[in-house]
């Protein structure tokens, strides 16, 4: 593995994005929009603004999802999703697919990912349909 890969619960890092899936399935655009817009699921909405006009509130903290399949590849935004700290160190955004390192993690979280691989795929096919 070269200076430019590295792992991530198995993935393979090649520059700033995972080129491949984390699961055979392909992701579900439909369930990736529900984890984005979900207050339970990906809490995205607490820190990013997007295309969502059912959403009486969304965050202003982070970039609009709105273009974000126009603005970067689906393995960028694999990466963004899995871990964003891995192309930004200073990044507010927390690794949804990361479990070693972490600190503070609630018991109920402690050893597993807050979205497991096929919700990460979900995630960036919807992220992918949002092109400008």
């Amino acid at each position: 593995m070269s200076w430019l890969a590295a792992l991530v619960l198995g993935a393979v890092v090649v520059g700033d994005g995972i080129p491949e899936r984390l699961t055979a399935q392909p992701g579900d655009v439909q369930r990736g929009r529900s984890i984005v817009a979900s207050r339970q699921a990906g809490l995205c909405l607490l820190c990013h603004s997007g295309p969502f006009p059912e959403e009486r509130s969304m965050g202003n903290l982070s970039t609009n999802l709105a273009g974000a399949g126009s603005r970067w590849t689906a393995a960028q935004l694999r990466l963004r999703v899995v871990d964003a700290r891995r192309v930004n160190p200073d990044s507010l955004m927390p690794p949804f697919h990361r479990i070693d390192g972490l600190q503070r993690v609630g018991s109920a979280w402690q050893g597993r990912p807050v979205l497991d691989a096929q919700q990460v795929e979900d995630v960036v096919a919807f992220l992918m349909t949002l092109k400008d």
